[in-house]
């Protein structure tokens, strides 16, 4: 009698998709872990802005003694912190993952597509928080005070990564649309038009003809404005908070609206 023995059939398992917090945090880890090989990202900026910090006040704070109030050293804080933290973002480091064809093979893997920019722009928030320190550092040690105390100092480092993170997304979408490292490196010069074209010297108040008009259009003059709210005013002032915010909002929905379109169309091209 002959026997057939069946061949049990064995459920092959399938790659599912990771949990969107776990891709987020995957992404984010290895973005963070970069960081200390590629310290030329972010030590230009901070030295930059510590120079230019301490040059302005040098040379410009006498001038500045016939605004009646007017603290120039705190006036400066808030111009120097937007100088470290502009521009630095890891879009670099994704125009690499495109040469050497990583970010193809993170494509083929179960990742969420929205975490792998999602992940690098998490590493960037913490990387900014944490380049705002030796700036806030060197203000206090040249006596600039917070209105709130520490949350006063919290609130200024959140306005300064959300800023960051708002202006990274132009870097993002060069990165992705381009993989050039070089139109990548250029984005930084997008900023100075914003920077420039507003009260990042003098106040508003002291500013004349079209500078001034130009400057009521300009989005970081409103951060300006709520930056130096925590280090000039005697009380809290939430329209200037607000204005900021509503600033960082506008750009960042500009910004990413970019980038995560030239995300989807890398997406398809790799597809």
């Amino acid at each position: 009698m002959t026997t057939v023995t069946e061949t049990p059939v064995v459920d092959v398992a399938r790659a599912k998709p990771a949990e969107f917090v776990r891709d987020l945090r995957s992404i984010a880890g290895r973005a963070l872990r970069a960081v200390p090989r590629d310290v030329e990202v972010v030590i230009p900026p901070v030295f930059i802005a510590l120079f230019f910090f301490i040059v302005n006040i040098a040379t410009l704070q006498r001038l500045t003694k016939a605004v009646p109030g007017l603290d120039y050293t705190a006036f400066q804080m808030a111009t120097a912190v937007l100088l470290g933290v502009t521009g630095v973002s890891r879009a670099g480091a994704i125009v690499l993952d495109v040469q050497n064809k990583y970010f193809d093979r993170l494509l083929l893997t179960p990742v969420r597509r929205t975490a792998i920019l999602l992940g690098h722009m998490a590493a960037d928030v913490a990387v900014s928080a944490a380049l705002t320190v030796p700036i806030i550092g060197l203000g206090l040690i040249l006596g600039v005070r917070f209105q709130g105390g520490p949350i006063g100092v919290l609130m200024f480092v959140a306005l300064a990564a959300l800023w960051s993170l708002a202006f990274a997304g132009f870097g993002y979408a060069i990165a992705l649309k381009t993989g050039n490292p070089a139109a990548v490196n250029s984005s930084f010069l997008l900023f100075f038009p914003f920077l420039f074209l507003t009260s990042s010297y003098v106040p508003r108040s002291q500013l004349s003809g079209w500078l001034h008009t130009v400057s009521a259009f300009n989005p970081v003059t409103y951060i300006l404005d709520g930056l130096r709210s925590l280090v000039l005013a005697d009380s809290w002032k939430w329209g200037d908070l607000a204005q900021a915010l509503i600033a960082i909002g506008v750009v960042g929905a500009i910004s990413m609206a970019m980038c995560f379109a030239a995300l989807r169309g890398r997406v398809r091209q790799a597809a």
